[in-house]
């Protein structure tokens, strides 16, 4: 008998495949995930990048700060919204399709980057130096190679996590060891923005499917309750919901002394 092939994108198959690592993640389509989420700036990344710029602009700016986009995939924004904090911006991704985008995206940044640099700047004075970001992100930024459940405690003063670890298993308790894991990657009062798909069912990208772990307001908190403080969590609403979720949310704070 012969075993089937490993990606039979069935119902029945994604069921068995329950944890983070029954997936290829080196088979993820950066490019149609980059088309279908970022090709246009929507109306709910607006409202994420207000949240996150506002509250990155009250960091305590000395520009030298280390930064981590932990998951960083076919997305530039959430490492666009601590350029102007940090001397370093590590882009820290499993998935080798993500990581050869993201080298690609550093050399030639996409059109559709200065939509969301824009809505950044607008109005506010840390993003409004800055007249050349995506020649300053070439340089501040390195693309490295990692699982965000390996990642070492107390390395980073900044992070942003976008829509990974409700991303990456059907688990809750997978949920919660990676959001922990990020926000343990920064030292004490380090400040971190994370966004979640709220009570995401899975998609699929590039005709394969992907997992999701179903969470709420509420799970965040629990999650991000033994290792951050000063959290706060917003909702944000998609009025063009993409396939299989209800909603985001981002949650803000700063990693426990």
């Amino acid at each position: 008998m012969t075993r089937p092939e490993p990606w039979l994108d069935s119902a029945m198959d994604i069921a068995q495949r329950v944890g983070n690592a029954d997936f290829d993640w080196d088979a993820f389509d950066s490019a149609a995930y980059f088309e279908h989420n970022y090709g246009t700036m929507r109306g709910d990344d607006e409202r994420i990048i207000e949240i996150v710029a506002d509250f990155f602009q009250t960091y305590r700016r000395t520009h030298s700060a280390r930064a981590i986009d932990v998951g960083a995939g076919a997305n530039l924004y959430p490492a666009l919204t601590m350029l102007p904090l940090a001397a370093e911006v590590i882009l820290y991704e499993r998935a080798f399709t993500n990581r050869q985008w993201l080298n690609a995206q550093i050399e030639r940044p996409h059109a559709s980057w200065w939509q969301f640099w824009s809505h950044m700047n607008a109005g506010r004075s840390a993003y409004q130096p800055i007249k050349e970001p995506f020649d300053l992100l070439s340089r501040r930024a390195r693309v490295v190679k990692g699982n965000i459940f390996s990642l070492q405690p107390g390395q980073f003063d900044i992070g942003t996590m976008f829509f990974v670890a409700e991303s990456i298993t059907t688990r809750n308790d997978e949920f919660v060891r990676a959001t922990q894991s990020f926000v343990n990657s920064l030292v004490p009062r380090g400040s971190f923005a994370a966004a979640f798909m709220r009570d995401s069912s899975g998609y699929r990208v590039g005709g394969r499917s992907f997992p999701a772990c179903s969470v709420d307001e509420r799970d965040v908190r629990q999650a991000l309750l033994p290792v951050a403080t000063d959290v706060r969590i917003q909702t944000v609403d998609s009025k063009d919901l993409r396939d299989g979720y209800c909603g985001m949310i981002v949650a803000t704070g700063h990693k426990r002394t």
